[in-house]
């Protein structure tokens, strides 16, 4: 029983085979907070299933939604695999499938476009042009490196992430804009979206500069992060092409289970579908 005390050296060990894997930088995080947390509920005692469904419960009980507690099992779940304490994974909650997106955290394209458009007026072409190609891509935060001074001039850009590969094509405005500002900024190849220093973009960074528009824009903070562009993306584009296959294979999703996802109707949408079935005297 002793072997399975739960240490800080085995969850450094359990997030470095996970970047082994591939698995993104804010996964890999994710997961080890998830276990460090984990362990530090244990207070040094060994794990065992009970322990494990008990800190589920826990979980409940200090009211996280069901979505976070999965996820969260998903991580330690993963541990017990990499230490081969298979026996003491717990079963996940059983989840309703969502018929309809939170009001709070749902970007409008009228608010994307005021987020540009406020961008620009203080004079942070980057931001502006960098939230333009998340949203006009459906690209990740963490796979703007993939668009270069080259990828713009091809006209397409290639992207690596987890093992897979899949190639997304530049809207020709938006390559005209990068080209443009590439120039502007004196970089002849590689990365178009650099720091002063020169370096990548951090998630952290474009977050915190994306939420910085949001007083001036008029739009709520809670919708304002890199992830709602591409959700945006996915929604406009469904709406033209009723493509699900394709913007799946867009997205980079191996599953079009999780594309439905991201076109969930709005609280409102939801509710003009009620209104019309007329159902109340």
């Amino acid at each position: 029983m002793d072997m399975r005390k739960l240490t800080a050296r085995k969850v450094a060990a359990y997030a470095e085979s996970l970047r082994r894997e591939e698995r993104a930088p804010a996964t890999v995080e994710k997961y080890r907070r998830d276990a460090a947390a984990f362990a530090v509920w244990l207070a040094g005692e060994p794990v065992t299933k009970e322990l494990a469904s008990q800190w589920k419960n826990h979980l409940l009980a200090e009211g996280l939604a069901p979505v976070t507690v999965n996820s969260k099992i998903s991580a330690i779940n993963g541990l017990f695999q990499f230490l081969g304490w298979t026996e003491c994974r717990v079963r996940f909650l059983r989840v309703q499938r969502q018929l309809f997106r939170a009001q709070g955290r749902e970007l409008t394209r009228q608010e994307y476009e005021r987020l540009v458009e406020t961008a620009r007026d203080l004079g942070r072409d980057r931001l502006a042009l960098l939230m333009e190609t998340i949203c006009s891509t459906g690209i990740r935060v963490s796979e703007v490196r993939a668009i270069t001074v080259e990828a713009v001039q091809a006209g397409q850009a290639v992207i690596r992430l987890k093992g897979k590969i899949r190639t997304i094509l530049l809207p020709r405005k938006l390559c005209v804009k990068l080209l443009k500002y590439a120039r502007k900024e004196k970089t002849a190849s590689g990365e178009i979206f650099l720091t002063k220093s020169g370096g990548s973009l951090s998630r952290k960074q474009i977050w915190q500069e994306m939420k910085s528009l949001c007083a001036r824009a008029g739009v709520e903070p809670s919708k304002v992060f890199p992830h709602n562009l591409r959700h945006l993306f996915a929604q406009v584009f469904y709406r033209v092409s009723r493509d699900l296959v394709r913007l799946a294979d867009m997205l980079g999703h191996s599953s079009v289970e999780t594309t439905r996802i991201y076109l969930l109707a709005s609280v409102s949408e939801h509710a003009k579908y009620l209104e019309r079935l007329r159902l109340v005297q």
